[in-house]
């Protein structure tokens, strides 16, 4: 297979990038309202970083090299996209949010919630975010998407929209009707990474290339398509797996907190006369 240079030019798109702004701007403008009589502390400032990041995450994954290698030359770097869309700027962003911060809103979205009735549970958001990621990576819709710029904004649409709404039960920036604690949270994140690990299994294991593009276009980072595609199956294996650690992690540790405080408590009560 021939080889030939990669385009590494930034796809720089002006509404994106004013809508962005836009997003941040109202953001600053919220932080600076909510914090009109006190001074941030280290958790605003941390909450303000994370908003941050998943802002530039999403820049960087829609307007940088990303998106024109993964679109013209290499599945793993596309993949790489669809991961930083689906999971990381999702995770950042609503660690940038608290239920202060969305009561204007909470008004406003609560009816909506509740006219979903049982959509508006986390099981929906679960079947939706794996639904999504199993459907866009099947060879008929990824090479939709690479043929037809609406239906590739549509593929990265659905990958943001289904990870807000998945890790919105988790993170819970405003808490939904139907919360998930303890056990439930655990089974909820696990049951989606191993589904959605399961899609990184079937394409690192691929004896072929499944899509079509990527096997006429030249060899790219030294990689044949088959390699190609084995890699954005790790990349996907392995995205997935860290994240389940980090969730069990994060869990064990408030167990241990608050395991911490009942012992306190009752060594409190032990103590009064």
């Amino acid at each position: 297979m021939s080889v030939a240079a990669v385009d590494y030019s930034w796809s720089l798109q002006p509404q994106l990038i004013a809508t962005l702004a836009l997003v941040v701007g109202v953001y600053w403008w919220r932080m600076r309202e909510l914090h009109r009589d006190r001074p941030f502390d280290r958790r605003d400032r941390a909450r303000v970083a994370s908003f941050a990041a998943g802002i530039v995450v999403v820049f960087l994954a829609l307007c940088s090299p990303i998106d024109t290698v993964g679109e013209q030359r290499l599945f793993s770097v596309h993949m790489v996209q669809h991961l930083l869309l689906a999971d990381v700027a999702p995770i950042l962003l609503l660690l940038g949010l608290t239920r202060a911060f969305m009561r204007p809103a909470v008004r406003r979205l609560r009816p909506v919630e509740e006219a979903l009735g049982p959509l508006a549970h986390p099981l929906v958001a679960l079947v939706a975010l794996v639904a999504t990621m199993w459907a866009w990576h099947l060879p008929a819709m990824y090479e939709l998407a690479l043929d037809h710029p609406w239906a590739h904004a549509l593929e990265h649409a659905m990958f943001f929209t289904t990870g807000i709404a998945f890790w919105w039960f988790l993170i819970e920036p405003v808490p939904p009707r139907h919360r998930l604690t303890g056990p439930a949270a655990i089974a909820y994140v696990s049951t989606a990474k191993l589904l959605m690990g399961a899609l990184g299994v079937v394409l690192a294991f691929s004896p072929n290339a499944i899509y079509d593009t990527y096997k006429h276009v030249p060899e790219a980072w030294g990689m044949s398509p088959v390699t190609d595609l084995n890699v954005g199956g790790l990349e996907m294996m392995l995205e997935q797996s860290l994240v389940l650690v980090v969730v069990f992690a994060i869990a064990f540790n408030r167990m241990l907190e608050r395991s911490e405080r009942e012992q306190q408590r009752r060594e409190r009560l032990e103590a009064q006369p």
